[in-house]
């Protein structure tokens, strides 16, 4: 009776942190996947939509390792909580504004909150994972964001038909605060552990060292090939002449599969079931996927591709968080964490940015260009011979 008291006692502390997960994803797709016909509506410039998209992973990027760091001075949980309320403040001043030439003001905001809760999000899932649930909770994690990603372009869509861009961000706001609520009701308090002091070069070194870089790699490759399966698999349906219900269903069907995967391969890693070549496996799966497609182009085989690069990304993302919170210095798991969702933001705008530099040269040659670069990723990926994987480490294996 204990145990199964005390695993409903975890499920009930966890499931908040999986809210945050799903709040940053899903307010982040809701609002991109429908700002082409926000922007056409109001004849703004493909350079000012650019900005917009872009202001919200901007701020991501700077700000995500400053607030690892004061996780790590304030505790998780304080750091999760102001970063949603803040989401949702954010949210509702556009709401009672209702100016368009805010939409970029509270984007910038969504973004800077989202940095903020982002970080300690992952470092409460390694604080409450422990050594024998970091891969499943990872795992369960990436599936809450997955289903964010999954569901943020449809709802989204739909809130902005009833009621237009202020009924969505009215939406955004209070789910992020009922996730505030949910976290400050549901997790124990995370008391910061005493800091050792450390300087530049002490960073740099930690930094440097291929414990936090090779799943910092595996984190922005797996970001990379997500999205751009998700922005150019629709792009190659319609050049062959899929409608709207077809490219949206590629997409979703490589959202739900990284999202339904990622617990499962959580979960094998923590009972040590998995190769340490594992993840260099899924990003083997990635790579075949836009190959598939970079020479056939039928429905099928676009299906196949939108699987095999949800599952490859379902086998890399757990991995390389665990990965990365068991090799983090205690004391600095939050800037730790918050370094290396910055890896994940460059693969988020770099993947896209590789196929469309290539695809200059026809959408194969984009699809087969990320398709060499995941490969190489994948060559990096695996572990080196007499070198123990970090995945073992967090898997309780050795």
């Amino acid at each position: 009776m204990s145990t199964t008291t005390d695993t409903a006692a975890g499920r009930r502390q966890v499931l908040p942190v999986y809210g945050a997960g799903f709040v940053t994803a899903f307010g982040a797709h809701a609002v991109a996947a429908n700002l082409g016909a926000f922007a056409l509506g109001h004849h703004d410039s493909l350079l000012e939509l650019g900005l917009v998209l872009g202001v919200y992973d901007a701020a991501e990027v700077v700000l995500k390792p400053v607030f690892g760091t004061l996780v790590d001075r304030r505790g998780a949980k304080k750091v999760m909580v102001g970063g949603l309320v803040a989401f949702g403040l954010a949210s509702a001043a556009f709401v009672a504004g209702g100016d368009p030439n805010l939409l970029g003001a509270a984007r910038l905001a969504q973004g800077a909150a989202a940095a903020a809760f982002s970080p300690a999000a992952g470092a409460a899932i390694a604080s409450l994972g422990g050594t024998k649930r970091t891969g499943r909770l990872f795992g369960g994690y990436g599936g809450a964001k997955g289903i964010g990603y999954l569901l943020g372009p449809v709802v989204g869509g739909a809130l902005v038909v009833s009621g237009g861009y202020r009924l969505l961000f009215a939406v955004l706001g209070a789910v992020a605060l009922l996730a505030a609520i949910a976290v400050s009701r549901l997790i124990p308090e995370m008391a910061p552990l005493p800091r050792r002091r450390s300087g530049l070069v002490q960073l740099v070194h930690q930094f440097s060292q291929p414990t936090f870089l090779q799943p910092v790699l595996l984190l922005g490759a797996g970001t990379a090939a997500l999205s751009a399966g998700v922005g150019f698999l629709p792009v190659l349906g319609y050049r062959h002449h899929l409608d709207a219900v077809a490219t949206g269903a590629l997409v979703s069907l490589l959202a739900a599969t990284a999202a339904l995967l990622q617990p499962w391969a959580g979960r094998r890693l923590d009972r040590g079931r998995l190769h340490p070549a594992f993840a260099a496996g899924g990003l083997l799966a990635c790579a075949a996927g836009f190959a598939l497609v970079a020479g056939l182009t039928s429905p099928l085989a676009m299906a196949a591709a939108a699987v095999a690069i949800g599952a490859g990304v379902a086998a890399v993302t757990p991995l390389g968080f665990a990965r990365l919170a068991a090799t983090a210095p205690p004391d600095r798991l939050g800037q730790t964490m918050g370094a290396g969702e910055v890896g994940r933001e460059l693969g988020d705008a770099g993947g896209p940015a590789l196929v469309g530099a290539f695809g200059t040269f026809g959408l194969g040659a984009g699809l087969a260009a990320i398709a060499a670069a995941l490969l190489a990723c994948a060559a990096l990926a695996l572990p080196r011979v007499g070198v123990q994987d970090p995945g073992d480490v967090a898997a309780g294996s050795t």
